[in-house]
């Protein structure tokens, strides 16, 4: 192993563990920190009761909200993660997402340090690790293993390791609908290092296809399950989404930050705004700085969530959907470089944003 591929590994674990054991004690002692609003259960899966402050709640304190729904995937998804943790779901769920985000940013570091620098990754990890939302990477969540496998898709796409990307690609797209942006840009990578003389583009095609047929596949097993194989774009009436154009969801969100505050329930709103609109800006920064292929998986990450919304607070569950979009966290890296903000400050402010974050999801407010 490269003494600078020790480096990384070593620097993204030392940051994933600093984190991890920061949010085990936040869990510990953030429960009721705040008064606690009423547990909320999904079906097939029941919240438990807020418990008496004890050592449970570094972890027990996130499962909250959508965890809730993936613990019942997990309870059938994660057998054998299961099994090997004594039948427990929440454990299985909280080792593969935690795995998966400990090496989710040691792949980000390499393929940072390969298309940017050395300077770039170390920034880039340590604000993916801190940036607000993050906990979901740690929670029992789907951000961490799609982060994951997007990094590995888009490493071994740049090494031309075409059957690793075409399957990390396809698995990602089981892994969130949003997974299939990663096919196009699979195809206009292989076109361009084509362009660059690096040899035939049909590997590249090949792992474009495969990641397609990991959406089709997800399609055809609901088509099996339900006779409906767009079951799963339906369903999203039952969540009150709706479509709406992305310049009209930013400017609808960027109205209801400043219209609700002071009035109840009105720092959701500023919060989701808070957070999203400096990656939106980030992206644009991104556009046409980096790669084509970044920049379709980038933008389409970015405009699928954001044509689909919940009116009545057009950027919920944004802060959540942003944090795999790592082309907007090296333009974040980039600009705080450029503009000579040191790394303690930018760890200082992800940090407190997100301690903020986690003492509020821990008592069931309405961070999802």
């Amino acid at each position: 192993m490269k003494p600078e591929t020790r480096e990384g590994i070593r620097y993204s674990l030392t940051v994933f563990l600093a984190v991890r054991l920061g949010l085990l004690v936040l869990g510990l002692v953030a429960v009721e920190l705040f008064p606690p609003l009423k547990p909320v259960s999904v079906p097939g899966w029941r919240a438990q009761p807020l418990p008496d402050p004890g050592w449970q709640n570094a972890f027990t304190s996130f499962e909250r909200f959508d965890a809730l729904w993936f613990l019942r995937i997990a309870s059938g998804g994660y057998r054998a993660v299961s099994w090997a943790t004594g039948g427990h779901p929440f454990a299985a769920a909280l080792l593969v997402s935690n795995a998966s985000i400990a090496g989710g940013l040691c792949v980000l570091y390499a393929l940072t340090a390969s298309e940017r620098s050395v300077e770039t990754a170390r920034r880039t990890v340590l604000l993916v690790a801190l940036f607000p939302s993050s906990f979901f990477f740690f929670a029992p969540y789907s951000e961490s293993l799609f982060l994951l496998l997007a990094v590995t898709t888009f490493w071994a796409a740049r090494s031309r390791r075409w059957a690793v990307a075409g399957a990390a690609g396809a698995l990602a797209a089981l892994t969130r609908n949003v997974g299939v942006v990663l096919a196009p840009a699979l195809l206009v990578e292989a076109f361009h290092q084509r362009a660059e003389g690096r040899g035939s583009a049909l590997p590249g095609i090949g792992a474009a296809v495969a990641t397609g047929l990991g959406t089709l596949a997800y399609l055809a097993y609901w088509g099996a399950k339900a006779g409906d194989w767009l079951a799963p774009v339906v369903q999203q009436a039952n969540w009150q989404r709706t479509f709406s154009w992305p310049w009209a969801t930013l400017a609808n969100g960027t109205y209801d930050a400043f219209r609700y505050l002071g009035k109840t329930n009105g720092g959701y709103w500023l919060i989701d705004w808070l957070i999203v609109v400096p990656v939106v800006g980030a992206s644009v920064f991104a556009l046409f700085r980096y790669r084509p292929s970044c920049s379709v998986y980038l933008w389409g990450g970015l405009l699928i969530p954001f044509s689909f919304v919940f009116a009545d607070r057009p950027l919920m569950s944004m802060p959540r959907f942003v944090l795999p979009l790592f082309p907007a966290f090296w333009a974040l890296a980039e600009l705080t470089e450029r503009w000579r903000i040191p790394q303690k400050a930018v760890a200082a402010v992800g940090a407190a944003g997100l301690g903020l974050l986690v003492v509020l999801f821990v008592n069931w407010y309405y961070i999802f």
